[in-house]
């Protein structure tokens, strides 16, 4: 199947397979990325009586109880209710799934206090008013080890707030970094980088609009435009573990 895709007055077309996953697999134990001291992912069959649900262990089917955190735990895409009083979950929130994108590449500015941040004036070099729908920054250097990263207690690169100021300026109402959160690890619960993002609190709260955390993009990946589709479970959440598939375009 072949789809017909304009960006700005050009048309481009892409094949609806072969995409580009870009998600961390959950796996169990410490090779899975992990961030912000969540627990490890565990798998466990369920045991009842003499039923095990495990067919390695002589069940006779695989029937495992899951234990993870959207947040702390893989790629995950969440929406305003991650920081929000009131109800928002994911599944209301993401109600379409493709997108018009921008993959960019950028080295996150080194600080005097030693912070790495991806500033204002990088982004505004990048993105423009009413370029695309969704934006992926995947920040340099791009090495593998970010896809086993144990990043708590590590100060990861983060977002200037004015970074997402121009985002929402430029009408990006989806925004997927290669990071474990767009603000600072430890920022003193102020959050502002996702508070500018979503307009929170205001009277014009972007609850359409979301964040994907820690994706992953290999460096074959070239930078420039594509079709994103964003996929989530539907979980009654503020965030789900989700996996962000990139196609790449063709001039029509």
């Amino acid at each position: 199947m072949i789809a017909t895709v304009q960006i700005g007055q050009q048309l481009y077309q892409t094949a609806l397979t072969g995409g580009i996953d870009l998600s961390l697999p959950l796996i169990a134990g410490p090779d899975s990325v992990n961030c912000f001291y969540a627990p490890m992912v565990e798998y466990e069959p369920v045991r009842m009586g003499s039923f095990v649900g495990s067919v390695q262990e002589g069940g006779v089917v695989n029937f495992f109880n899951v234990r993870l955190n959207p947040h702390g735990n893989g790629t995950h895409t969440e929406c305003v209710g991650h920081i929000a009083a009131e109800r928002f979950v994911i599944r209301e929130c993401l109600a379409d799934v493709h997108f018009r994108a921008k993959l960019v590449s950028i080295y996150p500015q080194r600080m005097e206090d030693g912070d790495r941040v991806v500033t204002a004036d990088q982004v505004r070099e990048i993105i423009a008013p009413g370029e695309v729908e969704a934006l992926l920054i995947r920040t340099l250097p791009n090495v593998p080890e970010k896809q086993q990263q144990q990043y708590s207690g590590t100060n990861p690169p983060y977002l200037a707030p004015e970074a997402l100021e121009w985002m929402v300026h430029c009408g990006i109402r989806h925004l997927l970094v290669d990071i474990p959160s767009v603000d600072r690890e430890e920022d003193e619960g102020k959050l502002a980088a996702h508070k500018a993002f979503w307009q929170y609190p205001s009277s014009e709260i972007r609850r359409d609009c979301t964040i994907t955390e820690l994706f992953y993009a290999p460096n074959e990946v070239k930078d420039g435009y594509y079709l994103l589709t964003i996929q989530i479970a539907a979980f009654d959440l503020d965030a789900s573990p989700s996996r962000p598939i990139l196609f790449p375009l063709e001039l029509a």
